[in-house]
């Protein structure tokens, strides 16, 4: 086998077409960095590990836990095949059990683990109430500052996410550097938890439009930086599900913000308050972020912020509290920091980070499809419940106590239908979600709004009702997982933060974009015209993720290096293979695969650690 070949800055795919009735696609040789990138201990002996270990542990002033390193280290060579382990004559037969239990029991960790978990989870509540809390106290606080122009009550609605876009979003990096991941919560917490109350007392329109503007500086960092907290923090057998959780909790926050509006509809104390309801509703969203910030610092920080600071050892401090042993504290640590030493050379050899986003083209598709990812999560029309579900209500004849209660049910459904997306996004697929989902949520949007023209009465109550449960129970699995677990797994490490940030703001942009359009939508284009430009884009987003979305569970990091007109001849030339096997049901060969899954890279790997075969693995 020839050696692989070296990454460029600009890299040719790695795939060929051949002539023939069916074009076939093969995948190259990938390069020598993305497989580091992958596993940096690729092609070390044991001897190699244990040499470098030593050298490791006495330039991190780390000797006293050599031992631990010296073990943690093999068990990171070869971690990528399960049960591998068992062949390290270095471990005990106890260290060996623990492994064991690890891959048997993977959600048996210690209690620090999970009370780190219920803090990213109180984070995702607060984001939730935020959002949500609006619905309901909208319709009084536009009656008590006789607010009629549509531009100027979507203005409200959205100001914080115009913020969020363009500022807070940005305060990532920076804050992460000086604060850490714990500070960097608990400034956004503070910042929520103001603003609330903020808004609160806010005695004109324009001190609560600022007391909203204020609340985005919240929104973008938190959103940002707490899936990477809970990735950074917990071990790779659960890593996927707890970050998918992060969206679970939103959406149970949003619940919540829909409960309080139901729950301080009629509130009127203090009594001189003539629309004291609404403040209520919007002070009650000051409790999460409160309780957060109480919890945050009896959380350890998270061990790769640490070892970027270059404290190691309060980072193997912070390991040892989240694992129940040292060997597997040691495994995780000395893995991450090989990981962070490949990081860093690609930054040396990189020419700066808008160089990186718009000439590497592997950089250029992963920013591509994550763009689209997070504007289909606004764009599918979801925000426009979240933020005005109540209203819609009422203009299909809701009372507003039951426009209230039954939006309550939307954040419900919502919540409830998330659950499933920890199972199905790691075994159904990202891309393989939203083209299923795409097309039933525009049948949803086209069923609600057509739903108006029926008579006023009880059928047109139901069938808008049930227009808009529907929709919500497609895209909790759905658009609502898939973007963040995509936009985190897209960049490489060495622009991922970056990655994020772009990633969010593009989200918070077009959700500013959605609070401030629908009411002027509606009135110009009434409920049908407005829930049909919804479906129409939700038809242009299963189009568009057929042909052109890349595919990232299970797949190589090379999956971003096929061209846009490579992506989408490969699938058109695809469509009649799909005809033939699920319209006609005849049986047809298996097509081609466009590139590996990382169970063939895993073969790669286990040749290149035993140097059977290649020359390559020499």
């Amino acid at each position: 086998m020839p050696e692989p070949k070296v990454d460029t800055e600009a890299p040719e795919s790695g795939f060929r077409e051949h002539d023939g009735p069916t074009p076939h696609f093969e995948v190259g040789l990938r390069s020598t960095v993305a497989a580091k990138l992958r596993n940096p201990l690729l092609g070390m002996s044991e001897a190699d590990v244990l040499a470098d270990v030593d050298r490791w542990v006495e330039a991190r002033g780390l000797e006293e836990h050599r031992e631990a390193f010296h073990k943690g280290g093999l068990i990171a060579r070869v971690q990528h095949r399960q049960e591998a382990f068992e062949e390290i004559s270095m471990l005990s037969q106890g260290e060996k059990q623990i492994l064991r239990d690890e891959i048997v029991h993977k959600w048996r960790h210690p209690f620090m683990l999970y009370f780190l978990c219920i803090l990213c989870a109180g984070s995702a509540i607060v984001q939730g109430m935020d959002q949500s809390a609006v619905n309901g106290a909208q319709q009084f606080y536009f009656e008590e500052f006789e607010i009629e122009n549509e531009w100027l009550q979507g203005l409200l609605n959205g100001a914080p996410y115009l913020c969020s876009a363009l500022i807070g979003c940005w305060t990532n990096s920076p804050l992460n550097k000086a604060f850490g991941r714990r500070g960097t919560i608990f400034i956004s917490c503070f910042v929520s938890f103001a603003a609330s109350i903020w808004m609160s007392v806010a005695h004109t329109w324009w001190n609560l439009l600022l007391a909203r503007f204020f609340l985005g500086f919240a929104v973008g960092a938190k959103s940002s930086t707490t899936p990477v907290y809970s990735a950074e923090s917990t071990p790779k057998t659960i890593r996927g599900a707890l970050t998918m959780q992060w969206q679970m909790w939103t959406a149970f926050g949003i619940m919540l913000g829909f409960v309080v509006s139901v729950a301080f509809q009629n509130i009127q104390i203090p009594t001189w308050a003539e629309y004291a309801n609404w403040r209520w509703m919007l002070a009650s969203t000051a409790i999460p972020p409160f309780f957060v910030m109480i919890q945050v610092y009896l959380c350890p920080e998270s061990p790769r912020w640490y070892m970027e600071k270059g404290r190691f050892d309060r980072a193997f401090e912070s390991m040892r509290s989240l694992r129940f042993s040292e060997i597997q504290a040691a495994r995780d640590m000395y893995y991450a920091a090989k990981l962070l030493e490949v990081e860093e050379s690609q930054r040396s050899q990189r020419r700066g980070i808008f160089y990186e986003f718009f000439r590497i083209r592997r950089n250029r598709r992963a920013a591509q499809s994550s763009f689209f990812v997070m504007f289909m999560q606004q764009f599918c029309g979801v925000n426009v419940i979240a933020y005005y579900s109540s209203a819609i209500f009422e203009a299909a004849n809701f009372p507003r106590s039951q426009a209230l209660l039954v939006s309550l049910g939307t954040g419900a459904v919502n919540f409830l239908f998330a659950i499933p997306a920890i199972y199905t996004i790691d075994t159904f697929g990202r891309r393989n979600l939203l083209l299923t989902t795409f097309p039933l949520m525009s049948l949803c949007l086209f069923f609600t709004g057509f739903s108006f023209w029926i008579p006023e009465g009880p059928a047109q109550l139901a069938c808008v009702a049930t227009g808009i449960y529907l929709f919500m129970v497609v895209y909790s699995p759905g658009e609502g997982p898939v973007p963040f677990t995509y936009s985190a797994e897209a960049f490489p490490l060495y622009i991922r933060d970056t990655g994020m940030s772009f990633a969010t703001a593009t989200c918070w942009l077009f959700n500013f974009v959605i609070s401030l359009t629908w009411p002027a939508l509606q009135k110009a284009f009434k409920e049908q015209g407005a829930f049909s430009w919804y479906a129409a884009w939700n038809l242009f987003g299963f189009v568009y993720a057929y042909f052109l979305l890349p595919e990232t569970k299970a797949k190589l990091d090379a999956v971003f290096d096929v061209g846009n007109r490579m992506h989408a001849k490969y699938y058109a030339d695809k469509l009649p293979w799909y005809f033939k096997k699920n319209i006609l049901r005849q049986d047809v060969p298996p097509f081609p695969e466009l590139y590996q899954t990382e169970q063939e890279e895993e073969g790669f790997y286990h040749k290149t650690e035993t140097g059977s075969g290649s020359e390559g693995a020499k």
